[in-house]
């Protein structure tokens, strides 16, 4: 009976935790190395750098990413649980990104839809970036278990 329990509880941890990220292709931020975004740069990860952290899977470029991630995992987490941070602020919604657009803003890590031309990243700069994300904090604190 214990064994069942236990894999039980797991399953609920691990789907609770998992509403809170978006995993498409089965990692946060699509695969994408989160060290990497705060070089600039977005790099799609290497299954041969792979850890979990918090219940989900993230992908690194390199072994020195992967232990730079190891050291600080919240530092590298993206804000929203790597959902769209317009989408998160505007209408509450948890919105896909497109993994190349991103932004570092006080050191945190916010991804971003584009595609079908609308890139809300310039919508996020356009239309207030801080109000937006003061907005899209508080959206989160709603919506992130659901």
């Amino acid at each position: 009976m214990k064994p069942i329990i236990t894999i039980l509880f797991l399953t609920i941890s691990i789907s609770i935790f998992s509403q809170e990220y978006n995993l498409k292709k089965g990692y946060v931020a699509e695969g994408y190395d989160v060290v990497a975004y705060f070089s600039n740069k977005a790099v799609e990860g290497d299954k041969k750098f792979t850890t979990e952290f918090d219940g989900v899977k993230f992908k690194f470029s390199s072994k020195e990413n992967l232990e730079i991630f190891k050291k600080n995992q919240k530092k590298y987490l993206p804000a929203y649980g790597g959902y769209c941070a317009y989408a998160v602020g505007v209408k509450a919604k948890k919105v896909s990104i497109d993994p190349e657009t991103f932004e570092i803003r006080d050191k945190k890590l916010y991804l971003f839809y584009n595609s079908w031309g609308t890139n809300t990243l310039e919508l996020w700069k356009k239309e207030g970036a801080e109000d937006l994300k003061k907005k899209a904090d508080a959206n989160w604190q709603k919506i992130k278990s659901k």
